[in-house]
């Protein structure tokens, strides 16, 4: 039972340390275009970002039951904490340099990392393709390999397209007219693109929970509850609880209220200088991305898809208009995060095994 509290300790700080660290991906945009100040931003992201992960499960669904086979090694507590804690280590470095890199593939690389440990090193542990009993695609290769090369090119191009598009229609009207009508727009484009962080980001530790909750369930220890506690008795991966959704959406609310500014920084003004019409174009291209990645189940990285989308409208001014070195710098971090999580969430399941966790 310590165990499982410290498991849900663990999920609840990375899902606080979430809201921090990836505030900037729903917000960089319109404090970088002087629409809104940092802690307007934050605010209103905070709320948006509440509302958005009340909006489904389908996400968090994937995380639970849709990425470790149990079937191969049954998943431990220690596995799920070793993996929580594999992320939150990966996600407090990134901040502390701040570089936007993905809470998600941390999560995830940090879970198969430790259910790699948990299994002696049997990769079979891992789905890497597979379907459900409704015929729909599960596993890492369709959930997360895929989408995390594809949702960021989508990023890139969606993100020029619309702009382009946006160029077109506005190429007879005034600066600062443009500016005028864009820097309203971007208060609703700004509110969706925190709307669909929430939706997508926060269903990850919904998810998590989800599966510490089975795992505590099916391993005896849960068995002596008193009535009152009986629900957080959880057989199967059928459904999220409703408390834990509300639980995660107040978490990742409060963190994101807690602002992230060194990562707003970074892609608010280090990476290319915007105005409001550009910053409209790059969240509402992201939001759009996001949000219909949340429906299917697919828990994509908003920080990819939001970074790359600021590179694709940036690209529309001229190439050189992008600081290519600080994107440099944030590459590196999306093409670390998985592997070093996964040796974390690893490592970190054998060091504390063999200390008799």
């Amino acid at each position: 039972m310590t165990l499982f509290l410290l498991v849900l300790l663990a999920a609840l700080v990375f899902e606080y340390i979430n809201g921090f660290h990836d505030t900037a991906n729903a917000i960089a945009t319109v404090v970088s275009t002087k629409v809104l100040t940092a802690r307007q931003a934050i605010m209103m992201a905070a709320f948006f970002n509440l509302i958005g992960a009340l909006a489904g499960t389908a996400v968090a669904k994937t995380i639970s039951g849709g990425l470790i086979d149990p079937k191969v090694v049954p998943v431990t507590m220690l596995t799920v904490f070793c993996a929580l804690l594999g992320a939150i280590i990966w996600n407090l470095f990134t901040w502390w340099l701040g570089l936007p890199s993905s809470s998600s593939h941390a999560l995830i690389g940090g879970l198969c990392g430790a259910a790699l440990a948990t299994a002696q090193g049997n990769w079979s542990v891992l789905i890497w393709s597979a379907h459900d009993a409704k015929g729909g695609s599960i596993g890492l290769w369709p959930k997360v390999v895929l989408p995390m090369f594809t949702s960021p090119l989508i990023g890139f191009v969606g993100g020029a397209l619309l702009m382009w598009l946006l160029m077109i229609i506005l190429r007879k009207t005034t600066p600062r007219m443009v500016n005028l009508i864009f820097g309203k727009a971007q208060l609703g484009s700004a509110a969706f693109m925190a709307y669909g962080h929430g939706k997508n980001d926060a269903q990850k530790t919904m998810g998590i929970i989800t599966l510490a909750l089975v795992t505590a369930t099916n391993s005896h220890v849960f068995d002596d509850l008193p009535a009152w506690a009986s629900f957080l008795r959880v057989t199967e991966f059928k459904d999220i609880p409703y408390w834990v959704v509300v639980t995660c959406a107040v978490t990742m609310g409060a963190g994101t209220a807690a602002g992230g500014y060194r990562i707003i920084r970074t892609m608010g003004h280090k990476m290319v200088k915007l105005q409001p019409v550009q910053g409209f174009a790059a969240e509402t291209t992201a939001a759009l991305i996001i949000d219909g990645a949340s429906m299917i189940g697919v828990p994509v990285s908003t920080t990819h898809v939001i970074s790359t989308s600021i590179m694709g409208v940036g690209a529309t001014k001229r190439l050189s208009a992008v600081k290519w070195g600080v994107v440099e710098r944030i590459l590196w971090a999306w093409v670390l995060t998985m592997p070093i999580t996964c040796l974390l969430g690893y490592g970190l399941e054998r060091i504390l095994s063999s200390c008799g966790f």
